[in-house]
């Protein structure tokens, strides 16, 4: 592994296709006599040079611009050259082979997925959490979801955490020093302040986990599934929330045959929306019963459940019964939220609906309003005064390991000197869980697993 992380590495850096201009980036130490070869003589570092780039005959494969950013003044911190050429698929890829052909004697080879900006990393240009947040920009699906990552990629979430970081050696050094001098009696916890100080960490430490929380809703969003029998509305609604004819609505039971899946977003998170074939027993179609067998899966795996309820057919003996068969088959975990549709088609909202329900017509838009506020509310959204950065599931997770050393940490704070050793023990723990985000401490694994889901050439 360290062999390869040591050799040269090129590929093409812009999507597949055709294009306007075509990239393809080179990164690796001692860069500088190949890229005297590829454009005819050394280009000045940091300016843009024009170049014709030749194969093996002589002959021009095309006009280049070419950038070259000597280490450690680079992306990756290596030597970088980056050649700009018309963008179509065939000139890159001579382009490609002419730079592994004349880079054999360097041992150049095709660069893995997300690995310029794993070199990155491990040159100390970004830690690991700036790095995520390059993957994430790419992907980004809402504005929102973009500006978070911006400030995840210029350091706002890294900057939180080495700010925690920083506070909990602090604490660690005092707990140590306490416990390699006990001859000195010191009153660790009152003279040293530590119980106030821990207190601090942990509190500052929820606000970022609650950031973290909000920034990987940004980023992945959550699943929405519509359920409910046949001809309560689902497709109605999944295309009034997308403003788009997306599903068939038809009076007919059972249009819906399958899932029909379509993300929107609201206050810029993303929303999933996945509208099911309706619940019943008993179908005599073949293809409606597998349909709501997967209507079921997709309740089962769902961030949030809307169970859908038909207004004009309360009180129906049949549609009632059915409605109870339902209830008494959904999962117990599900995150339930009740809509209650055609609103158009009643007076007024009968009594004794739930407390929380909502009550909307997708054919005259009213309660969709309603109906999206409460959607973030169940997702935990809410908009943060500081603005938002990006997350991960990971780093929520490890920020959550670390909140719950802190508390173990400060109950043994509050029963005294004793306990020293214990709480010495919680604070490394939090401490490591917090190095897990930025890169302080990740295994081989950890990174494989991240920057395999790069794309090649970034």
């Amino acid at each position: 592994m360290l062999s390869r992380r040591a050799d040269p590495i090129v590929a093409i850096a812009t999507a597949a296709g055709r294009g306007a201009v075509g990239i393809v980036r080179l990164s690796g130490h001692g860069l500088a006599p190949l890229a005297a070869q590829l454009c005819g003589r050394l280009p000045a570092p940091r300016l843009a040079t024009l170049c014709a780039v030749r194969d093996a005959h002589g002959r021009p494969i095309d006009q280049a611009l070419a950038l070259y950013f000597p280490a450690p003044q680079s992306y990756t911190g290596e030597d970088v050259l980056e050649l700009q050429v018309h963008g179509g698929p065939i000139v890159l890829q001579l382009l490609l082979a002419r730079c592994l052909e004349l880079g054999q004697a360097l041992r150049l080879r095709p660069a893995e997925p997300g690995e310029f900006t794993e070199r990155a990393f491990l040159n100390g240009k970004l830690d690991l959490a700036q790095a995520e947040a390059v993957a994430d920009l790419i992907d980004a699906g809402t504005e929102a979801a973009a500006r978070s990552a911006v400030r995840s990629l210029e350091g706002e979430f890294s900057r939180r955490v080495d700010a925690l970081h920083a506070q909990l050696v602090e604490l660690r050094l005092l707990v140590e020093a306490t416990l390699d001098f006990p001859e000195e009696e010191l009153d660790f916890l009152q003279r040293a302040d530590a119980r106030a100080r821990l207190g601090r960490i942990a509190q500052a430490l929820g606000a970022l986990l609650d950031g973290a929380q909000q920034g990987a809703l940004l980023r992945e969003g959550i699943r929405v599934v519509l359920a409910g029998q046949p001809n309560v509305g689902k497709s109605s609604l999944l295309n009034a929330l997308a403003g788009a004819e997306l599903a068939i609505v038809t009076p007919i039971p059972g249009t819906t045959r399958d899932r029909v899946s379509e993300t929107i977003q609201i206050e810029g998170v993303p929303l999933h929306v996945i509208d099911t074939a309706g619940l019943r027993e008993h179908s005599d179609d073949e293809v409606e019963r597998i349909g709501i067998g997967r209507s079921w899966d997709a309740i089962g795996g769902a961030d949030c459940v809307l169970f859908l309820h038909d207004l004009s057919r309360r009180g129906q003996p049949g549609y009632e019964a059915a409605e109870a068969q339902i209830s008494a088959r959904l999962p117990a975990s599900a995150r339930l939220l009740h809509v209650h549709t055609k609103r158009d088609l009643v007076a007024a909202v009968p009594a004794g609906i739930e407390a929380d329900a909502v009550a909307l017509s997708a054919r005259t838009g009213e309660g969709l309003p309603a109906l999206r506020a409460a959607l973030l509310q169940r997702a935990g959204w809410h908009a943060s005064p500081e603005g938002s950065f990006i997350a991960r599931t990971r780093h929520v997770l490890a920020l959550r390991r670390a909140a719950e050393h802190l508390e173990r940490a400060c109950t043994l704070a509050d029963t005294g000197d004793a306990a020293l050793e214990l709480l010495a023990e919680e604070l490394r723990l939090a401490h490591d869980a917090l190095g897990e985000i930025t890169g302080a401490f990740t295994s081989d694994d950890l990174l494989g697993a991240i920057f395999s889901r790069f794309c090649i050439g970034k």
